[in-house]
């Protein structure tokens, strides 16, 4: 499988930690990740935002690890924030997760399904 970032010059470039456009070839799977929550398995979930934003990816890491795939599989991340107030935090966690990947990107600012959730994360990988 390979993945090709596009940028077109003539749109807006990205802010930081993702591309535009992602364009997968060779692939033979596709994996569609449900929202993942900053549950623990115990049922636990973290009162601060960073802890929330870090067990989301590991619930997602998790999920990829289930179907043989790491985070160089991720082509499209959509990431549902309850505040824009966790914005620049969530982006210091994702950036921390991601080490560089870039990958086609989406955050929606909306309500979530828990209140004590903070973030919610879906995700699709190719292999």
């Amino acid at each position: 499988m390979k993945l090709k970032p596009i940028n077109a010059p003539d749109a807006p470039q990205p802010a930081g930690g993702y591309v535009q456009a992602i364009e997968v070839t060779g692939a033979s799977r596709t994996l569609y990740i449900s929202g993942q929550i900053p549950v623990a398995a115990d049922g636990s979930v973290p009162e601060k935002f960073e802890d929330q934003a870090r067990l989301a990816w590991q619930n997602v890491i998790a999920q990829l690890r289930a179907a043989d795939m790491t985070l160089d599989n991720l082509v499209k991340v959509t990431i549902f924030l309850s505040d824009r107030k966790y914005t620049a935090d969530y982006r210091r966690v994702r950036n921390e997760v991601l080490e560089g990947r870039q990958i086609g990107l989406t955050t929606i600012i909306t309500g979530i399904f828990d209140e004590s959730w903070l973030l919610e994360i879906e995700a699709i990988a190719a292999a």
